[in-house]
This record gives C-alpha cells, structure tokens and sequence, in this order.
C-alpha cells in the first residue's frame, strides 16, 4: 500500500467513527421540540423523563410496507408500554395535510400517539431515512437502534410469511436490560423519507 494513502484512510475512519458517535453516543444537545399528535395531544422532550426507552416508528400514509407494519408496531408498543417505554408513530413526510394524516391514523387504528413533525426534527435526531424505520432512543436522546422492524420484508417484492429476526423487539430488551444493542443498524426496507429543507 501507498504511504501516500495511509493518511487518507485514516481520515476516512475518523471521520466514519466520528459520524458513528454523534449518532450514537450523542454528544449533541436533545433538541427541543412541542409536537401534536393526530388527536390534539401536544408532545415535548419532557414526558420522555422518566422513561426506560423511547421508541419511534416513522411512516408515511402511503407507504405499503409500512401500513403492513402497523399491527405488529401496536403488537410492540402493548408488549412493551407497562415495561417503561415510550412509544410515538412520526409523519415523516410534512407535507401531507393534518386531517389526511389524523384519517390515517384511525383507518390504521394506531393505539398509540402519531406525531406531526413539520420540521422533521425526529427524522433529523435519529438519522431516520426510509419507512418503515424504528429508532430506539434514551429519554435524553441518545441513539441506541436504527433500523428495520424485523426481516419480514427482506426486499422489495420479497416477503417472508414470519419474521425469523425481531430487531426491534431484541434492541428494546437489551436497552431495557442495561446491555448493548447487538445490531445498533440494520437496513430498512420502504419508502424513503424526503427531506423538506
């Protein structure tokens, strides 16, 4: 190898390793956010206190493998809810009207609070680029998961009848439990996430 190219791989992995860290390990200040959800509920960094784990699912209304997830998004939050963790669907297209997104949210019948998010101010935080993805966050923000619900959909046109890998299940139960997240990313499949500047 070149001794001219080792200093630009190390660059290189620094850089990654610095990207890495601010994702997770969040050196970066909780970003303050008031929020409403499809029903009038306002929502802000504050009620995460307390909480063991924050979990965010983000969709779309017209994502198809998204809607397909919403059964086993409200399986998780009534599984998980009564063990301390926080669980908001987020809008993450902003420029779908409230009352589109409010109608929804109860033909999908979410039983749990889904978040209009104008700013993209969750997308942002999490590193959030496609839907379905869920994020598993500490109640200061710290990133702890980022990615897939499970394999269910291991491509587009390629669906298993069972998921064989709970992702999303298997990083809450290591957060809750104080250990590591054995895979902290994994890839989502859906719809991406267009970002609104």
């Amino acid at each position: 190898m070149s001794r001219k190219l080792i200093p630009a791989i190390i660059g290189s992995l620094v850089l990654g390793a610095m990207l890495l860290s601010s994702a997770f390990g969040a050196s970066a200040p909780m970003p303050q956010f008031r929020l409403k959800d499809t029903r009038g509920g306002l929502h802000t960094p504050e009620e995460w206190a307390g909480k063991k784990a924050v979990l965010l699912f983000f969709v779309i209304t017209d994502c198809p493998v998204g809607n397909s997830y919403v059964p086993e998004m409200n399986r998780i939050r009534q599984d998980h809810e009564s063990r301390g963790v926080a669980v908001y669907a987020v809008q993450a297209d902003p420029t779908t009207s409230e009352a589109e997104v409010a109608r929804y949210a109860q033909e999908y019948g979410y039983t749990f609070p889904l978040l209009l998010d104008p700013r993209q101010t969750l997308a942002s935080l999490t590193g959030a680029s496609v839907t379905p993805e869920a994020a598993i966050l500490t109640p200061d923000g710290k990133l702890r998961y980022l990615g897939r619900i499970d394999n269910r959909v291991a491509d587009f046109g390629k669906q298993r009848l069972q998921a064989t890998e709970l992702d999303v299940r298997d990083a809450l139960n290591a957060v809750l439990a104080g250990k590591p997240v054995a895979h902290a990313t994994t890839k989502a499949i859906g719809c991406s996430i267009n970002r609104v500047k």
